[in-house]
């Protein structure tokens, strides 16, 4: 049986729901709401269906290349660690992916709301890490998928509500949230760091 809990924190953290919101409010200005509507579900299924692949061959891709998982692990925490540091002390995530504003509807449906708003780096990294074959049965990789899942209908439903909840917290509001989950994403990455170290090290 997972953490539910720390599993969930872990996702939203990277995939940062409300942090899509001003992205979405941004390059979807153009579009009426029907259109809008189908962009947020367009992007929500195709962020869900790139998490989900890695969950499943993430690993085996790794195990390809002759990967040891603790390396990744350890790599992977640094990246996670940069990629915090930006959504605290740099721009944060709005600012930085509303300049990848697209034209046509189905192109911003895919990038850059699906890829890298909501299936960032970060998410794809962590499906891989908590769903690791040697750890977690199969029963316990779908009880995480499931989390995941939650979290990316979190997003879907935001995205729907993305006017309403802009007008509450203005792009402030979600900047300040964003710079929360790179903290909380922060000691995440430090944790995956000193996991990594400490299995790559492990006395056989």
């Amino acid at each position: 049986m997972i953490d539910f809990l720390a599993t969930f924190i872990a996702f939203f953290a990277v995939i940062d729901p409300i942090g899509t919101i001003p992205v979405f409010v941004a390059v979807t200005s153009q579009y009426d709401v029907k259109t809008k509507r189908r962009i947020a579900r367009m992007a929500s299924l195709v962020a869900a269906t790139i998490l989900i692949f890695f969950i499943v061959v993430g690993e085996y891709i790794l195990k390809a290349l002759s990967i040891p998982l603790p390396a990744f692990q350890i790599s992977g925490g640094i990246v996670l660690f940069l990629f915090a540091l930006t959504m605290i002390f740099g721009e944060s995530k709005p600012d930085e992916e509303i300049k990848l504003l697209q034209e046509d509807h189905r192109e911003t449906a895919i990038f850059p709301l699906a890829v890298p708003s909501i299936a960032s780096p970060g998410a794809m990294l962590a499906a891989v890490l908590l769903t690791e074959n040697s750890r977690f049965s199969v029963w316990e990789q779908a009880q995480t998928a499931s989390m995941m899942l939650a979290v990316v209908l979190i997003a879907y439903v935001l995205m729907r509500l993305a006017g309403s909840i802009t007008k509450l917290i203005g792009t402030s509001g979600a900047s300040v949230v964003s710079r929360i989950m790179g903290l909380i994403l922060s000691a995440i990455a430090t944790t995956n760091i000193l996991t990594g170290l400490a299995e790559y090290y492990k006395p056989l």
